[in-house]
């Protein structure tokens, strides 16, 4: 399609307001502010080891080695992109606060600043121990309206104003950073795939409609932690890689990146399913990812897809927050391999019926 004919992010934006007469327009704006922060970021990325952009070794703004509240260590990138999308973002008179995986508080907008009615929810960069080998990382956002008793008193927001379930989000969307720039967005209405066209600085859309396919031969889990599986885990996993000499009668190939939004990219573009379910490795943790900026926003823009997220044993975005960084299991991407999944983890329930576990016959249960 000639590039004349592509429509923008902006336009994009404007035509699904359309569908709200009513709309005063703030969240077109806000998401552009947001892409805009993307956009920032992509560039700092795309110079990786040449450093443009990145800031000196005295620059305060960006300390390396410091942990984070979830007690894993920073890179200058981690707490840069953190701070670009609180930069991007705060101005605009649109939000009532943020909450991001780098600060263990929310962010208050400054008084100097007018505030909205949304809440901005954010991961600034998605799988950051991929910078130094040059894998693809990218940036997740969710966006949720404000309590009305935020709007009308113009109070500081608190922890519980963001405790929402996915269900209720306005918005979701990422940005990968890969051998191109892409946004993936959500507003309710399907899925849009946007690529960042570096000549213009725009994102332009290039997949309208991203379905993910109800089938698959393809799914994403950390092998490394197999000893750590609660059974229906390692129940499924066994019977993919059995192959097709087991009783799912088909070969599966296995991928593992490392990097959630890629991972989540990849299931976009052509199916399959990830998981990181909740193990026994930690007791202590329901599961790895966090609940808010990662789970939900993905859970949503796979859901609006055609697919399927859930912790294995209820859908994700169901899940009520009992914190700002609560982690959870999670499992998501081709529907009918993800129900299955869900299956497996009910069937022991009924196993001090005297159903055994792993019978052959349950496999085909619908």
């Amino acid at each position: 399609m000639p590039l004349s004919q592509r429509w923008t992010l902006t336009r994009y934006l404007i035509e699904q307001r359309r569908r709200f007469p009513q709309a005063s327009g703030d969240l077109n704006s806000l998401i552009l502010d947001v892409s805009l922060a993307c956009k920032a970021i992509a560039r700092i990325v795309a110079f990786g080891a040449l450093g443009e952009g990145m800031p000196k070794p005295a620059d305060e703004a960006a300390p390396a080695g410091q942990l984070n509240v979830h007690g894993e260590t920073q890179k200058p990138l981690d707490v840069l992109g953190n701070e670009i999308f609180l930069r991007m973002s705060e101005w605009n008179g649109h939000l009532a606060g943020m909450a991001s995986e780098e600060m263990p508080q929310p962010h208050q907008i400054p008084s100097a600043y007018p505030r909205g009615k949304y809440l901005l929810v954010f991961d600034p960069l998605d799988g950051s121990s991929n910078i130094d080998v040059n894998v693809s990382v990218g940036s997740i956002f969710s966006i949720l309206r404000a309590p009305q008793a935020v709007v009308d008193s113009g109070r500081d927001v608190c922890e519980a104003d963001f405790l929402q379930t996915g269900t209720t989000q306005v918005a979701a969307g990422y940005a990968l950073y890969g051998p191109s720039t892409m946004l993936m967005l959500t507003v309710g209405n399907g899925v849009a795939g946007f690529t960042l066209n570096p000549n213009l600085g725009e994102f332009m859309l290039t997949h309208p409609s991203v379905r993910v396919p109800e089938d698959t031969q393809e799914f994403a889990i950390n092998s490394s932690n197999s000893r750590f599986w609660e059974p229906p885990v390692k129940r499924y996993v066994d019977e993919c890689l059995a192959g097709r000499a087991g009783v799912r009668g088909k070969d599966f190939n296995m991928r593992w990146i490392a990097s959630m939004v890629a991972e989540a990219h990849r299931i976009l573009m052509r199916g399959g399913v990830f998981l990181y379910p909740r193990d026994n490795k930690d007791p202590n943790k329901a599961g790895r990812l966090r609940l808010l900026y990662e789970a939900n926003p993905v859970g949503l823009l796979i859901e609006q897809a055609g697919g399927r997220a859930s912790t294995g044993r209820r859908p994700v975005l169901q899940v009520p927050p009992g914190e700002l960084h609560q982690r959870i299991g999670l499992v998501f991407g081709s529907r009918n391999e993800v129900e299955r999944i869900e299956r497996y983890h009910q069937e022991p329930e009924r196993c001090e019926a005297g159903t055994p576990l792993f019978a052959e016959r349950s496999l085909f249960r619908g």
